[in-house]
């Protein structure tokens, strides 16, 4: 089961991408409508409330090193991605908050209430 469908309930929609262009938004005059916040882009460029924090999750379901990873949950407040749970090691939190980051939208991601339980 990948990160969408654990977190959020919904299987990766079709041409979903971790930084999509906005949709493009016109009132019935044809000129061009408020544009979308970063952190309110979803996974194909509509509006999303959680939008940033499905596509961290897109991200992360796109990056190999995570398949194994079932502890760690995905949060958004405003551009902030909050990382929550379990990890076997610094290392794969790093490397986490690195993909975050590299998500359109996200300007910070805090990861203080994720725990290190190292497996011997």
């Amino acid at each position: 089961m990948g990160w969408l469908q654990r977190l959020f309930g919904q299987d990766t929609p079709e041409d979903a991408q971790v930084n999509p262009e906005p949709a493009a938004t016109s009132d019935e005059s044809g000129s061009e409508g408020e544009s979308i916040p970063p952190e309110r882009l979803g996974l194909n460029g509509e509006y999303d409330q959680s939008g940033l924090a499905k596509r961290v999750a897109l991200a992360f379901d796109e990056d190999g090193r995570f398949d194994e990873i079932y502890s760690i949950y995905v949060a958004q407040l405003g551009g902030t991605v909050v990382l929550k749970g379990e990890v076997p090691s610094q290392d794969i939190l790093d490397q986490l908050v690195e993909v975050a980051q590299g998500v359109t939208g996200a300007t910070d991601v805090q990861s203080d209430q994720v725990s290190v339980v190292e497996i011997e």
